[in-house]
């Protein structure tokens, strides 16, 4: 296979020490620090380059965790691009921190969960306005919704035009259960929408076990593919958190023989193009 680029768009770092994660009392096996001499796909050059994705640190310290992952980039300046965590429901201080977000040229995007949320939670008016803001500051704005979610995000992106969406870990198809519908069928129809993009990602750790295998996850892969195609799919491997689900080695093997049959300009796309072009990380990149 030739070689080409990789940049891992979806890469998380955290050290509990520095920074509080809530999250992380309901999964003792990722609670310590997960930092980039860790990511062994990093260190041994499997991956060129990668985005790190806000990890869900407690709202109030998010400046804080952008400090901690320049701090690192200082000496791994492998970190690209930086997804930041910015509460949109907080009309007052928001645009003032998106403003802020400016001074950081390693930022490329927002993302405020959805994911947990009740139902409307990301189509009420504070939301969209935010939303609307993230794109209005030539920002990207993550998605990080369950597959119940996908019809409720399609309309928050048919109210914001002008934003760009990444969809995270193709929106979460629950896969544990043998769900392919309705997710199929949402997926599709948030595709229809050219300002979205998708990450190939997070698909084992929604599957049991014995399911994460080409039987058990291409149908789903191909599907991702079938709806955003190869211009609009980019490579993640949500370390650390694959970790847990047969580790980043064994989902970007997976994904290799996903894509042995594609095009060397598909592969290109899809393993760096893209996230160059959707996150504006050419100023950024490492070379």
């Amino acid at each position: 296979m030739e070689s080409i680029r990789v940049i891992d768009a979806h890469v998380h770092f955290w050290n509990p020490g520095a920074l509080h994660y809530p999250w992380l009392r309901s999964a003792p096996a990722l609670r310590r620090a997960f930092l980039p001499s860790d990511f062994e796909s990093l260190v041994s050059g499997a991956v060129d380059d990668v985005v790190f994705v806000e990890a869900n640190c407690r709202p109030s310290e998010s400046v804080r965790e952008l400090d901690f992952v320049d701090s690192l980039a200082e000496s791994e300046p492998r970190i690209v691009g930086t997804v930041a965590y910015v509460d949109l429901c907080d009309a007052s201080n928001r645009d003032r921190a998106l403003e802020q977000l400016r001074t950081r040229s390693r930022v490329v995007g927002v993302r405020h969960n959805i994911q947990g949320h009740p139902r409307g939670f990301s189509l009420q008016p504070e939301f969209v306005a935010g939303v609307q803001a993230v794109g209005a500051n030539d920002l990207v704005f993550d998605l990080c919704v369950t597959a119940n979610q996908l019809l409720e995000v399609t309309e928050l992106v048919r109210r914001c035009p002008d934003t760009t969406f990444v969809l995270d870990h193709c929106g979460k198809p629950s896969i544990r259960s043998d769900a392919f519908e309705p997710w199929a069928t949402d997926l599709a129809r948030l595709a229809e929408y050219e300002n979205v993009a998708c990450k190939l990602s997070g698909l084992a750790s929604e599957a049991r076990p014995e399911q994460r295998s080409q039987e058990g996850l291409f149908r789903y892969a191909r599907h991702a593919m079938y709806c955003f195609g190869a211009n609009r799919l980019m490579y993640g491997s949500d370390w650390p958190v694959v970790t847990t689900a047969g580790g980043d080695r064994a989902w970007r093997a997976m994904v290799d023989g996903f894509t042995s049959d594609w095009t060397t300009a598909g592969r290109e796309a899809f393993f760096s193009g893209n996230a160059i072009r959707l996150y504006g990380l050419r100023e950024n990149a490492h070379s």
